[in-house]
């Protein structure tokens, strides 16, 4: 993403407190036109707030918001060419489907013919054709989503703003609607700015992701650049599981001082093939994943990594007895990489 696509969206400076606690501290932040960016942090540090002021819904106590160059810091919610989709969808329970869709266009004045028509090419854009004269109660927690997210694209928004809307999906539902979100995105062309504090979902769908930490972005990359080369140990540590290594058993295993991040994936047990690095421990845990097995090994050099190893019919039955087992686990030295503390 790079300097060839206009910004859309520019955050300058903008910071929101609520009594003593800065929720939102100084964000910079540019946002490109059609792409899809998430907003990814724990609970409480600052992602959501971050999307209610682009809204409308909060008012910042500092700073600016541009949509498409003009300064919509003090505009009111229904006067910002944005939509916003929810995670408990906000549908009107009386009305059927298409008349839900049919709102925002009712509200703006368009005419009966028209709206109708524009909300069933909506419709199929989330592809729920022939559900139009069924009450939300009558829908699926999927197909739902799905009506909210045709209410939202049907006003045709510079920027559809996403609330944790997958959050109240089963996990195979959900995995499900990631991928339909991201071709829906494609195929609208629209700005998709969106909350969640699932890592996965993030890296899933994204072009970029914002990581927030205590009211800051502090990281802002593609999702493998996040996952493969994370800035500090809060990001090594949130995206993803993490090996860190530090202090002087990490001093004396890698003969380099600082903080060593290695994933999981990377670290091989008891492989026949040289590595660039190894080291003999105990395994203390095992868990099986199902299409992979994850180990804690305890090293002899006094600190404890985390191995995944990929299942293969063969070695899904042995995994059981190699609790306790003293192995050799290696990896690549081009595998780590240093981060902040």
């Amino acid at each position: 993403m790079g300097s060839d696509r206009s910004v859309i969206v520019s955050l300058r400076g903008l910071s929101r407190s609520f009594g003593n606690v800065r929720a939102v501290d100084g964000v910079d932040l540019d946002i490109y036109q059609g792409e899809f960016l998430t907003l990814l942090g724990p609970s409480g540090s600052g992602k959501t707030t971050v999307l209610r002021m682009i809204a409308g819904f909060e008012v910042p106590d500092a700073g600016t918001i541009t949509l498409g160059g003009v300064d919509i810091t003090s505009l009111p919610a229904y006067e910002r060419d944005v939509n916003t989709v929810f995670q408990d969808y906000a549908l009107f329970p009386h009305m059927d489907v298409i008349t839900n869709i049919e709102y925002g266009l009712r509200v703006k004045g368009i005419a009966k013919n028209e709206r109708r028509e524009q909300a069933m090419v909506a419709l199929q854009q989330v592809r729920l054709e022939g559900y139009e004269n069924r009450k939300p109660n009558q829908l699926s927690g999927g197909q739902r989503q799905r009506v909210a997210l045709a209410r939202a694209l049907v006003n045709r928004p510079s920027v559809l703003l996403l609330d944790e809307p997958l959050g109240a999906l089963d996990l195979k539902l959900r995995e499900q609607m990631q991928i339909e979100l991201k071709e829906l995105q494609r195929q609208v062309g629209i700005t998709f700015i969106f909350v969640t504090h699932d890592q996965e979902e993030a890296l899933t769908m994204s072009d970029r992701v914002a990581v927030f930490d205590q009211g800051k972005i502090v990281q802002l990359d593609k999702p493998s650049a996040i996952y493969e080369n994370p800035k500090n140990s809060f990001v090594a540590g949130f995206v993803g599981i993490s090996n860190l290594i530090s202090g002087a058993a990490g001093a004396t295993l890698l003969g380099k001082s600082g903080t060593w991040l290695v994933r999981p994936e990377k670290i091989e047990i008891d492989s026949k093939s040289a590595r660039g690095r190894s080291a003999t421990g105990t395994i203390r845990e095992v868990e099986y994943l199902g299409p992979a097995t994850r180990f804690l090994v305890d090293l002899d050099a006094g600190i404890s990594l985390m191995a995944l190893r990929q299942n293969t019919s063969e070695s899904a039955t042995s995994v059981a007895t190699m609790r306790n087992s003293k192995v050799t686990v290696s990896w690549d030295i081009e595998s780590e990489f240093q981060v902040e503390k």
